[in-house]
């Protein structure tokens, strides 16, 4: 398989600090290496938004999800696999915008990332990411992306998601957005997909490292109990990797700085290794 890693190392507009150390952190540990020892060829692009370019977290986020559009239709064009690695869950605007219309999303995160600016609480954009995907906020923003249409939202699972603000489970109760608890996350699931996510013609995982269990590693500041476990993280994404309708993969949300065992990392290395057994 060729794979190509895209690394976005960017957290709230500024490199290479918290979950913006995570993609340097992944190659500087043997991931490509990896990769190749498994078989694959491995390319690496890193996306950068301009010089000239004010840092502001939402105007950043934006540029970035142009960037790693035009960077996921290259990888297409040269027969690789798009594997975006990124501090930040925006990130995946950018994969969907690349993969266009008819695109499905399965949202593996602890948190539901549906908030909109008048909802949100702590004002995180990320928490926003999936509600900016399906066209619920920065409508305007997104509509400047080139080839970006909406995930439509019963195209769309929320996996292993367990905190939640009030407001946004309140939206998600009005929503067609499927969702799978952590304990039903597993080796079944690319069956469970193929039978019962009828409609999208391609689909992104989304993979925010904090849908773990804290108890197989701290991902990061926002990690919180009642996850999915290493091993069935492991063999949900084995199971979605024999799917031939998976597109593009995004790893996010990796603060290497909660890391201090390597669990984290290590189980980065077996879920996209897992993921690319059967290729």
């Amino acid at each position: 398989m060729k794979i190509d890693l895209i690394l976005v190392p960017y957290d709230s507009a500024q490199r290479g600090t918290r979950m913006g150390a995570g993609p340097e952190h992944l190659v500087a540990k043997g991931l490509p290496a990896h990769l190749e020892r498994l078989g694959h060829h491995v390319e690496l692009t890193t996306v950068d938004p301009p010089t000239d370019s004010w840092r502001a977290e939402i105007r950043t986020a934006f540029e970035l999800a142009a960037l790693i559009a035009d960077s996921v239709r290259k990888a297409q064009r040269n027969g690789a696999f798009p594997v975006v690695l990124a501090g930040n869950c925006f990130a995946s605007l950018g994969v969907v915008t690349a993969l266009g219309a008819g695109t499905g999303v399965l949202w593996f995160d602890a948190h539901g990332d549906f908030n909109s600016p008048e909802t949100t609480t702590g004002g995180f954009l990320d928490g926003m990411a999936l509600a900016t995907l399906t066209g619920r906020c920065f409508t305007g923003m997104s509509s400047r992306l080139s080839g970006f249409v909406p995930v439509r939202e019963e195209h769309a699972w929320l996996l292993g998601t367990r905190d939640l603000d009030p407001a946004e489970e309140e939206m998600l109760l009005d929503s067609p957005i499927g969702r799978v608890p952590a304990e039903s996350i597993g080796a079944e699931l690319g069956e469970r997909v193929r039978k019962e996510l009828d409609g999208p013609q391609q689909l992104h995982v989304h993979l925010d490292l904090d849908v773990l269990d804290p108890s197989d590693g701290r991902v990061n500041e926002y990690a919180c109990e009642g996850g999915v476990s290493a091993s069935n993280l492991r063999s949900a994404m084995g199971a979605l990797g024999m799917l031939d309708t998976v597109a593009a993969l995004t790893l996010s949300a990796y603060d290497p700085g909660y890391d201090a065992d390597g669990r984290v990392c290590a189980t980065a290395f077996a879920v996209l290794e897992s993921f690319f057994a059967e290729s």
